[in-house]
């Protein structure tokens, strides 16, 4: 594949896999829904969608997906997590049940549900480092934040002391949902670091 015509896989297990498909589709990227483990193949990054981190881990095994994307993931395949998503790609999750199992694709501890339960859910503007111009509008429903970042982990914005968007090499994470909040420019900088070099 060109790496100027960039195929991104959206994991669609369960959650926001239809706004994160319209987000990319507006960017003029190939988005393909991943739900079997051969579709993984042929993907150049992979977007784990807002949802219930719960459901999506223990998907994650009935689909039998969780080989061979931990796998894909060591292979450096990049990745962009939203809200659940972020919590899946962790590598330890604080408040989870003692069977759910994130894939370790990026050195943070996560709280789930740190700001709360669902009537706690809000919106505010946030700066996030290496996005341009005015702040980007954060919708936070549910929403975990980083509880410990590992050494390697550049954290790219906070609400009050808490990192709310991380990067570690090719893997984006964010406890925030952009894929609702009707801007790319996330989405914009997960490309980027698919077709460029990973830092």
């Amino acid at each position: 594949m060109s790496p100027h015509d960039p195929v991104i896989g959206v994991l669609a297990l369960q959650g926001d896999v239809r706004e994160h498909l319209i987000t990319l589709a507006g960017l003029g990227v190939t988005a393909r829904p991943v739900r079997r483990p051969a579709e993984l193949a042929d993907i150049d990054g992979i977007v784990l969608p807002g949802g219930e981190s719960t459901t999506m881990c223990r998907l994650l095994d009935v689909f039998e997906l969780r080989a061979p994307l931990s796998a894909r993931l060591g292979e450096g395949l990049p990745a962009f997590g939203s809200c659940a998503g972020m919590i899946v790609l962790a590598t330890s999750i604080l408040d989870g049940r003692p069977d759910q199992l994130p894939l370790a694709a990026i050195d943070i501890v996560v709280r789930r549900n740190a700001f709360g339960r669902q009537v706690d859910s809000f919106e505010t503007d946030l700066t996030v480092d290496g996005i341009p111009g005015e702040p980007m509008r954060a919708v936070f429903i549910r929403a975990p934040w980083v509880e410990r970042a590992g050494r390697d982990v550049q954290v790219l914005a906070r609400v009050g002391d808490h990192p709310v968007a991380v990067r570690q090499r090719s893997v984006l994470a964010t406890a925030f949902h952009p894929e609702v909040a009707g801007d790319d420019r996330l989405h914009r900088l997960f490309l980027d670091m698919v077709t460029g070099p990973a830092s």
